[in-house]
């Protein structure tokens, strides 16, 4: 995958038991050789959505190097390549700041050209690998807003975003897109992995679940 990061993605990595989905990075040592797997589901062609509000339900991994994530991507490039059909990140967290999530958004341009905007979250104490915690998002025309256990913590408009793709104010953020749960390690955010990370490393996630406002 891009971004730099170090591992594969399998489908071993990716288990459900009792109770809760379950995806692990690995790292498997061969004399002078590391390497990593993990795992990265998406929804593409099978859950595709404009506008709703996303609620995951998971407790994180940790650790220099791991990066969980629970994201957003376009399912057409209707506005053009990354970034200028958009990108929404409901979740981030880089494995050595285990207190803190991050919402973003990611516009503009097709790449080189893309830029993003947002804001992060920062428990008073403990970290998100603790226990499990609801990250949630609500996305509806002109509006986005990021909550960790129903504590609102950022909002961004049609103000804050803009496609080159498109003079409609809403755009990119007004068609469909499919969501992508994965545990990356290293890359250009968290860094690589180190002597003090400990692996295997898993974000559980207790459940999913996406819902439509009445109209």
């Amino acid at each position: 995958w891009g971004n730099g990061e170090f591992q594969n993605y399998t489908a071993e990595n990716a288990v459900v038991s009792d109770g809760t989905l379950k995806i692990t990075a690995e790292q498997e040592i061969n004399g002078t050789d590391t390497t990593y797997t993990s795992a990265r589901l998406r929804t593409l062609d099978r859950g595709d959505w404009t506008y709703g509000r996303f609620e995951i339900r998971a407790k994180l991994p940790t650790g220099q190097g791991i990066w969980p994530a629970i994201w957003l991507l376009f399912s057409e490039d209707t506005y053009g390549g990354w970034a200028a059909s958009g990108e929404i990140d409901i979740m981030e967290n880089i494995g050595s700041r285990p207190d803190e999530v991050f919402g973003t958004l990611h516009y503009g341009a097709p790449f080189p050209g893309n830029v993003f905007s947002g804001d992060e979250f920062q428990l008073a104490a403990g970290t998100f690998a603790d226990d499990f915690f609801v990250f949630a998002l609500e996305w509806e025309e002109g509006e986005i807003r990021w909550y960790v256990n129903n504590v609102l913590y950022q909002t961004q408009t049609s103000d804050d975003w803009y496609t080159t793709g498109s003079d409609d104010p809403a755009a990119p953020f007004d068609h469909a897109f499919h969501m992508i749960l994965n545990v990356a390690v290293g890359g250009n955010l968290p860094g690589p992995p180190d002597a003090t990370t400990v692996f295997p490393q898993s974000m559980q996630v207790d459940y999913v679940r996406v819902y439509k406002r009445d109209a």
